[in-house]
């Protein structure tokens, strides 16, 4: 089980926000490894990878609506001096719902407690949490349409009434009894909202999803990690970076670092498109964004099959795929193009793909 607060403090001149209530005395950080360094000369090293994500709401980049949202409950949070209502994120991944758990902890000045649904098999590895969580703390879980039943009825008391009902003994001596806990925010996290149950997501006060980027943020945040890494790349550069991440920002960081990688090896100090076509042509993505697998199954469907119909499970035999994986990670970009349709028959390539596949980025 992860214990992690906000990514790291705000950078030199950054104004911090004004002092909470629940913020007392306490460190903002949990892992002195995530501290920002206080040596002058060290704060200019390159910022570690995984310190790409903002800290603070204003550095935040897209999801505007949710970011209003979000910030009109954090000031009323700040005025009455209570804990944050509790929050459900859903949406595809990669689109920042962790970095988002983190930014309402660092605005809040509270600690930021992360797991995952999976991790919380027994009943008191759930419990051990809940009890040692402080005043205004965020727990952050993920994956949390996961959790199995009895965790579920633990948070129950715990999120509406901040109580622990715990049964204590076997058979006819068994006994309930009731353990207050500190007032605290849960954070879930979920691909799929609808597979929560129903009285747990009852209890979530802030229900927002999260949606897919558009291209100028897609840029305006491949920019942002471009400087963070202290890489010198061309706004063309980062546009050619922005259409190729799927809509999704950590797929646009990684495919950054794959461009630094190339970039570092061929002694190119600026990096241009041209570089960013090269380096992410080596990784078979294309520039929509369309990977190997992607264009395996167009493939197969307008050639191997007239552009279909054909089922889902022809199709997985045939590309040698499970048919799950080829349903959730593989489709749902190809349907978000306009390039794959599901139908009662089967799957078909539309003319949208035919003509992507045969303007020569399919190589």
């Amino acid at each position: 089980m992860a214990i992690v607060s906000s990514a790291s403090g705000a950078g030199p001149g950054t104004p911090r926000s004004p002092s909470s209530p629940l913020a007392e005395a306490r460190p903002r950080l949990l892992d002195p490894a995530a501290q920002v360094a206080d040596d002058p000369q060290e704060s200019e090293l390159p910022q570690r990878e995984d310190s790409l994500r903002p800290r603070r709401l204003a550095d935040y980049i897209g999801q505007s609506e949710l970011k209003q949202v979000l910030g009109i409950a954090i000031e009323a949070t700040r005025a009455r001096g209570d804990a944050l209502d509790h929050v459900l994120l859903y949406g595809p991944p990669g689109l920042g719902k962790t970095t988002m758990a983190l930014v309402l902890a660092e605005e809040l000045g509270v600690r930021c407690r992360i797991t995952s649904a999976p991790a919380l098999e027994r009943p008191r590895d759930i419990v051990g949490l809940l009890v040692n969580l402080q005043r205004g703390d965020l727990l952050f879980i993920d994956e949390i349409h996961r959790l199995n039943r009895v965790a579920e009825e633990i948070l129950y008391p715990a999120m509406e009434d901040f109580r622990l009902d715990l049964t204590v003994g076997k058979g006819t001596t068994a006994r309930t009894r009731s353990l207050e806990i500190a007032p605290f925010t849960l954070v879930g996290a979920t691909t799929r909202a609808g597979a929560l149950s129903s009285p747990l997501r009852d209890r979530f006060g802030l229900i927002q999803r999260l949606e897919f980027y558009g291209l100028d943020d897609l840029q305006a945040i491949v920019a942002r990690a471009a400087a963070l890494l202290q890489l010198q790349l061309e706004n063309a550069a980062a546009l050619e970076v922005a259409r190729r991440c799927r809509g999704t920002p950590r797929i646009a960081n990684r495919l950054l670092r794959r461009v630094r990688d190339v970039a570092a090896v061929r002694g190119h100090g600026v990096i241009g498109p041209e570089l960013v076509a090269e380096a992410l042509s080596l990784h078979r993505v294309d520039g929509r964004g369309l990977d190997a697998s992607d264009r395996r199954l167009l493939s197969l469907l307008l050639e191997g099959h007239g552009g279909g119909p054909v089922g889902l499970d022809t199709l997985a035999a045939a590309l040698g795929e499970d048919a799950t994986t080829l349903e959730t990670v593989v489709e749902p970009y190809l349907l978000q193009l306009g390039f794959l349709q599901r139908t009662p028959r089967g799957r078909i390539a539309t003319e949208a793909a035919r003509q992507h596949l045969g303007c020569g980025e399919a190589a």
